[in-house]
């Protein structure tokens, strides 16, 4: 989660030159920035650098990123009005530099380790869209999407379909696996997700079915809804710290793979914590098939690079322990 970035010195050098956005939109620092982390951490595999808001640009919704505050929406969605002037695009086309990081990176790679892209869930995108940046009540998210629903579905089915040909471009260009980040569900009971969120959600991984890349389905907070997003679609569901790793798998079901659950602020505490913590998760895990171990949410920019490397080389020594 987060494998490239602010607690990275080598990342805030870069971003002295860059800002985030030109990382993105320039492949060769998306290159270099997809691999710092591979050269210092013991992992299993490549995230790709990239931000889950780039759709929004080419749709009509211009956003930029304010040092110490995210991103910021230049024009909010705030009406049916708004919602009728965004354009459907070609992802190959408008994000084609995405694509080409892809390529880059898988050629770096070699082989030697399989890349993960990924994208924003309807809901997600829409909220940021909404809000105007992040929000910790969704309240005008949520109001335009009770008080005009059919504008509401409008919106999120283009958001959808999008979406879901962008990871198709990705899964083409090189990627091996795509993650959804729906990263605000949690803040929807489960029958609003269910009317709200998850026809359109399930739209994206209906459109993945099939495609030989497996799919992770990711949210914080979502405790309360495991079961829907598992039924929304998913290979691999993603868990965060506030349930525990084997409560939240029964409610998944162990025919889904899943993915977390350490709690990032641990990966502050002493040593001897934080990997207490992390064989807390293993245990909870049992040895079943299916689990990856990962955090619940990002690296949190404070966060010291040797405790993440500790962290990764012990549960390698614990998966080769359980295999021995």
């Amino acid at each position: 989660m987060r494998q490239a970035g602010r607690y990275m010195s080598e990342y805030r050098e870069l971003r002295t030159r860059h800002s985030l956005l030109d990382i993105c939109k320039t492949p060769e620092l998306a290159l270099i920035v997809t691999l710092q982390p591979l050269r210092q951490l013991d992992l299993d595999a490549a995230i790709l650098f990239s931000d889950l808001l780039l759709p929004l640009e080419p749709m009509g919704i211009p956003f930029d990123f304010v040092r110490g505050e995210g991103p910021a929406i230049e024009t909010p969605l705030r009406s049916e009005a708004d919602i009728d002037r965004l354009r459907c695009f070609d992802p190959r086309a408008e994000l084609g530099y995405v694509l080409e990081a892809i390529r880059l990176i898988r050629a770096e790679l070699d082989g030697k380790l399989p890349l993960i892209g990924f994208a924003g869930a309807p809901f997600t995108l829409a909220s940021y869209a909404i809000e105007g940046g992040h929000s910790n009540t969704f309240a005008l998210t949520k109001s335009l999407m009770y008080s005009n629903p059919r504008a509401w579905h409008r919106l999120c089915d283009l958001f959808a379909s999008i979406v879901a040909e962008y990871l198709k471009a990705q899964i083409d260009a090189g990627v091996q696996a795509v993650q959804v980040f729906d990263s605000w569900a949690g803040a929807l009971n489960a029958n609003d997700y269910r009317e709200f969120v998850m026809p359109h959600t399930r739209k994206i991984f209906d459109a993945l079915r099939g495609l030989g890349v497996p799919t992770i389905h990711f949210g914080t907070g979502t405790a309360g809804i495991l079961r829907e997003m598992r039924e929304a679609g998913g290979d691999v569901i993603g868990a965060d710290w506030r349930v525990p790793l084997d409560e939240a798998w029964q409610r998944i079901g162990y025919d889904r793979a899943i993915q977390g659950n350490l709690d990032p602020t641990v990966l502050l505490a002493p040593l001897d914590r934080m990997l207490s913590a992390a064989d807390d998760v293993l245990k909870r895990a049992g040895g079943r098939p299916g689990h990856i171990f990962n955090l619940g949410h990002g690296i949190l920019p404070s966060t010291p690079v040797e405790h993440v490397q500790t962290l990764a080389q012990h549960v390698h020594r614990h998966r080769l322990g359980a295999h021995a």
